[in-house]
């Protein structure tokens, strides 16, 4: 009988809270939990959550609402629980075509640690790790389903959607989508509260930073990482941060399949493998592991964590633990960067001058890809056969575009004319 009148108090206690917000005013736990809860119900509107969203760019929250945020976006889902170590990893991302993740995580699954990872889908760029991943293998389980494949294979990569992990999270996604960006504390408290959800004890933090990154500059890049450990600090989760500048894709490919190739060359150390985007990983990796190795009772690293990492690289141990974790997630256990299946339509692009690579610009990059159909098209997106600072020949091809849908290919043709994504100078 008293359901519904709590229900109408609570999203009360909710709408005055957003309003509050609006206001520049702090909140309190009570008033956070309301929102949070709200939103995971889908009790909310589009354009109420909206406005939740549009007031922390006015002044963003203090460390003591970033924890309530966090603790309230875990408490209002489900939870995962592993014994032990649980290892992490997740960068802030911003630039496409970097897929670090899915070379990591057979790296360190390889190394005999727990890693699951739950990954979003793309928000501001042509593909998400759960896009990427799930062109390849199934992404989506219960709760249940990721605990068992993680005590049997070691780590999976997997989509957050149907996990009911941090509900409120793919909501407040879905909000933010058509505008191509997030605040910072949106993505700190989206973050953390995964990690925590997932039950993460040790966590590698990737804060790439760069013009055309969603974190611009280094000094900005600090004050995250800064909010970073605090807040991982209050949840006891060990967290070790990168911040690096990028002002290109590391790896070659953009989109779902193409990134998917690169790991994969990565992985069979193919000789024409991105070596960019292997370094940083195994960098990432490297990191996490001696945070893992130092507070494990396995036998201690007679190297560096990085080291480790490229060791279980290149003997090939990281690419049978990729393997394993696909064929886990009803994906061929035999995957092989030959057998991915690239788009029937495609067009080269060729340089009409004569000159030396001097920028890139990642915001055209990510439009021309979703033109082009990525990521909900597996197998639309660019293929960079030149990066920064490479010399192009008059008539030389640069890069070559894919799409399922040749009209998306003529589109995409037209309109990187007007906005290109090489700066060439002679």
């Amino acid at each position: 009988m008293n359901k519904k009148p709590r229900r109408r108090d609570e999203q009360m206690t909710a709408i005055k809270a957003i309003q509050k917000k609006l206001l520049g005013k702090k909140l309190s736990y009570r008033e956070i939990y309301a929102i949070m809860d709200e939103i995971a119900q889908e009790r909310l509107t589009d354009i109420l959550t909206t406005y939740f969203v549009a007031s922390s760019f006015r002044e963003g929250y203090s460390p003591q609402e970033l924890y309530f945020f966090t603790r309230a976006m875990v408490e209002t889902g489900n939870q995962l629980k592993f014994k032990g170590i649980v290892a992490d990893k997740h960068s802030v991302g911003g630039i496409a075509g970097t897929r670090t993740t899915m070379i990591i995580v057979p790296i360190v699954a390889a190394a005999g640690f727990r890693i699951p990872k739950i990954s979003s889908r793309a928000i501001t760029s042509p593909a998400g790790t759960a896009d990427v991943m799930g062109s390849i293998a199934k992404v989506e389980f219960t709760p249940r389903e990721i605990e068992k494949i993680v005590g049997k294979i070691g780590g999976c990569i997997a989509w957050n959607g149907k996990l009911g992990i941090a509900p409120a999270d793919d909501i407040i996604i879905r909000v933010e989508e058509p505008l191509g960006f997030e605040s910072f504390d949106k993505i700190i408290i989206s973050v953390m509260a995964k990690k925590v959800a997932t039950g993460a004890t040790h966590l590698a933090l990737d804060l790439p930073y760069g013009k055309t990154a969603k974190i611009r500059h280094f000094a900005d890049a600090e004050k995250v990482a800064k909010k970073f450990e605090n807040l991982a600090r209050r949840f006891k989760i060990k967290t070790a941060i990168d911040i690096n500048e990028m002002l290109e894709p590391a790896g070659r490919g953009i989109g779902p399949i193409l990134e998917a190739r690169d790991v994969l060359y990565v992985l069979e150390q193919d000789k024409d493998r991105p070596l960019r985007l292997e370094a940083k990983a195994v960098r990432l990796a490297g990191m996490l592991l001696n945070l893992c190795y130092k507070d494990s009772k396995k036998k201690p690293l007679t190297g560096s964590g990085e080291e480790e990492a490229r060791r279980l690289l290149e003997s090939g141990a990281a690419l049978k633990k990729f393997r394993e974790i696909v064929g886990a997630q009803d994906g061929d256990s035999d995957i092989a960067s030959g057998s991915l299946r690239l788009s029937a339509f495609k067009k080269e692009l060729i340089s009409s001058v004569s000159g030396k690579i001097k920028d890139i610009n990642n915001y055209n990059l990510n439009t021309i890809a979703k033109i082009l159909g990525s990521p909900n098209d597996y197998k639309a997106g660019i293929y960079l056969l030149k990066k920064l600072d490479h010399e192009v020949d008059k008539n030389e091809t640069m890069m070559i575009l894919y799409s399922s849908d040749k009209y998306r290919l003529k589109e995409a043709e037209v309109t990187i004319k007007n906005l290109p994504i090489f700066k060439i100078e002679n």
